[in-house]
This record gives C-alpha cells, structure tokens and sequence, in this order.
C-alpha cells in the first residue's frame, strides 16, 4: 500500500467536475484507490463518495493505494491533481 499526502491545488475544491474527473482517471486502474480527509475514508473510484468529502482549495487530504498497479495510479492521480485536475 502507498499513502501520499496531497494538497488540493483546483480553486473552486473538489466539486462536480473535478472530482468526475478524478473519479473517471481512479477506475482505469485495478487497485483500491481510497481518499482520507478529515477522519473520513471514501471510494475515490465514486464520484458521488469524492464530491461528499468536500475538499476546498488549499486543503491536504491522504490517498491510499493498495493494488497491483499502485505506483503508476498514485503517480498518475497526483499529477492530474497538481495540474489542478484539468
């Protein structure tokens, strides 16, 4: 399993758009992807489960990755995120 710490860089937080975008990149990997904020562990796979930890702007959060494939997706994952998920 591989934790990383990671500072929400997108302006407007992780709303509908972004966290879509972010759900849609987690699911073409094979390994459990999970966001930890704030004592609260959701599906980073689940756009609905991303969009309900409502992470603002400047905020870190931890994701967890566990799974076959796990360098690549947090590499992948952290990179789309420090691109501001665009």
């Amino acid at each position: 399993m591989i934790k990383k710490e990671i500072i929400l860089t997108n302006k407007t937080g992780l709303h509908a758009r972004p966290a879509a975008r972010f759900a849609k990149l987690a699911n073409k990997f094979a390994s459990e992807i999970t966001i930890v904020y704030k004592g609260k562990r959701h599906n980073a796979k689940s756009v609905m489960k991303v969009m309900t930890l409502g992470i603002p702007c400047g905020e870190s959060f931890t994701l967890e990755v566990d799974g076959q494939d796990e360098k690549r997706a947090v590499n992948e994952l952290g990179k789309l995120i420090s691109h501001g998920l665009e």
